[in-house]
């Protein structure tokens, strides 16, 4: 192999650095395995360089490639998904690094780098992320710079100058792009979902989902208000209704179950003043989103289903931007089909006998549905029920034990059995799982909505006021809808007992507090403007800046940017070009070729001029004389010089100036024709 084809020590070291930035943000969604292979890999290859090993043969490639490919498909138990795909990516890299050979390998394995710091986008978005795919990137160009640099032997951590101040030349650059460079649809669809479960309301709950649910400081969504931010007790954000109760656990009703009549939203007269905002929601590969009582939605893409909960058609796999308008004061369903009265009324006749019970003893002794809810609710207020986030496990009449054995439990706990005992009474309800509260920020106002904010209550049907809610989780606790979780289960110190380091659990030490608030106004900032603008966010962007949105328009207003980017760039580049002025001896030389060319004896751009002088005798022996007198004195003009005293060199300029200019040229037929 040519030295110039061979892979420079430098830039080895550079791409094995590479390998390992790249892996590291997946170390926890890929097999332990794959790093013991990036280990394999680079020891290989520096056995490999050292001459001690060999590339491996034919076979021992199959061999690694289908091991990887087994332990891909025994570590995930598929190979269709994000994480089973990357992982062979990333093993793909490592084996491509055993059998490096030469400089068109390396740049193989390079751009395979570029595609990989890709794949971190499909799992987080997030700041900390895009600025260490920025390193990874500088990296990966280094590794080309030092690709190019042949006969480096030596690692030099200064090749990373030249990719740092390329990359910031083309900052500029991207910013435009980003801006301006309509959101185009891929042309094709990646049908790859994510293996890795993301937290979230779950569609359906059983007793103790929840209260696992609250255990976690993952921010689930975030939103802004128009005006002025509702008290917390009255920011219920409904996500998931659940009207059937099936085996002990509650579910919200599937599409094709509902009769066609029953699948659209009744007319509703809107009351009271509107609430406006605008919510970030984080992913959680499922389609239904969360906002205040009756929702409607002022973007396109989001859908509203007949127990007036909004959706999306698709499942969100990143974080999703959308603007709500809601009026918590109106009516809903002020009369209620017989379909719709059955489902809300429908109880198993086998399980929780007791709860039932006491539920219809219960309304005998009220005066009224009003009075009876009201009877309920004291009931969990004045007896000793205990809110916790460590309730019993319940067996399989879990009512019956809660409510008159371990009398724990948790949100869930309350408004299960509150349902049952109405439905039991003949009072349409339902169960509502979503989020109570949030936490201001008081750095740009918007409201975190933590999972630990995670909550469940009760819609019941009352004559003449449609669905009304109910929060019996308010009777146990107050402190947990005016205070939040934090506060209600202090008692116990249960609150993000297992996230000992998480900053929330700082909140009282004041400059950690504020260093958290402010970053996530900053994530806040990232999500709304670089994350989520697409779309209508980049039309009207547009539309602002053009005045109309047209081809011609774009077009000019696109390269005049680049070209407002890009001359400061290329002037600066230019700027720092030094011509170097010829030498007295240099300028007669050059008088010497261009006498000799045209005589038809060009002299070539790479041809030393001892060479040329050489060639010039050879053509033209007559010349011989002259010309060895003109390539000796220009030798030591040029390469001896320190050693010449001025005087010395001024005679010799003398000379050699009179040698050029006496040169007797052979004529142009002659020359061209030898």
């Amino acid at each position: 192999m040519r030295p110039e084809q061979q892979v420079p020590r430098n830039a080895l070291v550079w791409i094995i650095i590479t390998m390992f930035t790249l892996v590291a943000p997946h170390v926890g969604r890929i097999p332990l395995w794959i790093l013991g292979l990036y280990a394999i890999a680079v020891f290989w290859r520096i056995m490999v360089y050292s001459g001690r090993w060999s590339f491996p043969g034919r076979w021992v490639k199959v061999a690694l490639t289908l091991t990887c490919f087994s332990g891909t498909f025994f570590s995930f138990g598929t190979l269709i998904g994000l994480e089973p795909t990357v992982a062979l990516l990333l093993a793909a890299f490592a084996l491509k690094l055993i059998e490096l050979v030469n400089r068109k390998d390396g740049y193989v394995l390079l751009f395979l780098g570029y595609f990989l710091c890709i794949t971190e986008f499909l799992f987080s978005q997030d700041i900390p992320i895009a600025l260490y795919s920025l390193l990874n990137v500088t990296l990966i160009t280094t590794g080309l710079v030092a690709l190019n640099q042949p006969g480096q032997h030596r690692f030099n951590f200064k090749t990373i100058r030249l990719p740092a101040l390329m990359l910031l030349q083309a900052f500029p650059l991207m910013l435009v792009l980003f801006f301006l460079f309509p959101r185009i649809g891929p042309l094709w669809t990646v049908p790859l979902k994510s293996l890795t479960a993301k937290t979230g309301v779950s569609d359906f709950m059983k007793p103790g989902d929840i209260s696992n649910l609250s255990q976690s400081d993952e921010v689930a969504f975030r939103v802004q208000f128009e005006g002025e931010i509702p008290s917390r007790e009255d920011m219920y954000w409904r996500g998931l209704v659940f009207s059937r109760l099936v085996e002990g656990a509650w579910t919200s009703l599937v599409y094709y179950e509902i009769p066609v009549r029953e699948r659209r939203e009744k007319p509703v007269t809107t009351d009271g003043e509107p609430v406006e905002y605008s919510v970030i929601m984080e992913p959680t590969q499922q389609n239904w989103l969360f906002s205040l009582r009756y929702a409607r939605p002022l973007g396109r893409g989001v859908m509203r289903a007949p127990d007036y909960r909004l959706f999306l058609p698709i499942e969100m796999e990143d974080e999703y931007q959308y603007r709500v308008r809601s009026w918590p004061d109106t009516v809903l369903d002020r009369e209620l089909s017989d379909w719709r009265r059955r489902t809300e009324l429908a109880l198993p006749e086998d399980t929780n006998p007791r709860t039932r019970q006491l539920g219809v003893e219960l309304r005998r002794s009220a005066a009224d549905d009003r009075a009876f809810v009201d009877t309920v609710l004291r009931k969990f207020n004045q007896e000793p029920y205990i809110y916790t986030l460590q309730p019993p496990t319940l067996g399989e009449d879990a009512m019956d034990e809660f409510l008159f054995e371990t009398r724990r439990g948790f949100c869930e706990h309350y408004a299960y059995a509150f349902v049952v005992m109405m439905r039991a009474a003949g009072l349409p309800a339902r169960v509502v799982a979503g989020y109570q509260g949030g936490e201001i920020n008081p750095v740009n106002r918007t409201v975190i909505v933590h999972q630990f904010d995670a909550h469940a209550w009760a819609e019941v049907w009352l004559e003449g006021e449609g669905w009304v809610r109910v929060d019996p989780t308010a009777a146990v606790s107050p402190d947990r809808i005016e205070w939040g979780l934090e506060q209600a289960v202090s008692g116990e110190g249960t609150f993000l007992a297992g996230s000992p380091l998480s900053p929330l659990r700082f909140r009282s030490v004041a400059w950690v507090n504020t260093l958290r608030l402010r970053y996530d106004a900053l994530t806040y900032q990232w999500q709304k403007w670089v994350i989520g603008y697409e779309g209508e966010r980049q039309y009207n962007f547009l539309q602002k800046l053009l005045g109309e949105v047209s081809g011609w328009n774009f077009v000019v207003v696109l390269l005049g940017s680049w070209l407002l980017v890009l001359l400061p760039v290329a002037l600066s580049l230019l700027s720092k070009r030094t011509i170097r002025r010829l030498s007295p001896a240099e300028k007669q030389f050059v008088s010497f070729c261009n006498k000799l060319a045209k005589a038809g004896i060009s002299r070539a751009p790479s041809e030393a001029p001892g060479d040329y002088s050489r060639r010039v005798v050879r053509l033209h022996p007559s010349m011989a004389p002259q010309v060895t007198q003109i390539s000796a004195l220009y030798n030591e003009l040029a390469y001896a010089d320190a050693g010449l005293s001025a005087a010395r060199r001024a005679d010799l300029l003398e000379q050699f100036a009179r040698a050029v200019r006496g040169l007797k040229m052979p004529s142009k037929h002659q020359g061209a024709s030898e």
